[in-house]
């Protein structure tokens, strides 16, 4: 009896090909003169397979938007930290207005977590690109 210097293949892929695809296939296989289970083994271990998410038109636009609002709520962040600083600055006579300058920025705060809250729930789970 021969024997082969092969590894003992057990396992098998069975998958289904329009004629246009396996035309396609058929064509390749020859063209690297191989057989079509060493193409295929070829093509499963040397070849990096990225998947391809497709986000709608509506979603890419509802995160440009929620992009423009979250650069937003940073600047008025920003301008709010700055009055407060001032304020701090000079003490007694703008405590109180101090006080409502702190409870504008907790507010903003808490509005902009809601706000990427509800568009989580909106959109979903997002996944990235192909890299």
């Amino acid at each position: 009896m021969k024997r082969y210097n092969t590894p003992h293949r057990s396992r098998v892929i069975k998958t289904r090909l329009t004629e246009e695809e396996y035309a396609e296939f058929s064509e390749r296989v020859t063209l690297c003169q191989m057989s079509q289970a060493e193409f295929i083994r070829q093509a499963l271990t040397k070849s990096r397979i990225c998947p391809v998410i497709t986000v709608s038109p509506v979603n890419d636009e509802l995160l440009s938007a929620v992009g423009k609002l979250t650069a937003g709520y940073g600047k008025i962040g920003g301008n709010l930290n700055q009055i407060a600083r001032c304020l701090n600055e000079y003490g007694a006579p703008y405590n109180t207005l101090s006080n409502e300058v702190r409870a504008a920025l907790s507010e903003l705060a808490a509005l902009k977590f809601e706000v990427l809250q509800k568009v989580g729930e909106a959109v979903g789970n997002i996944q990235t690109y192909q890299l």
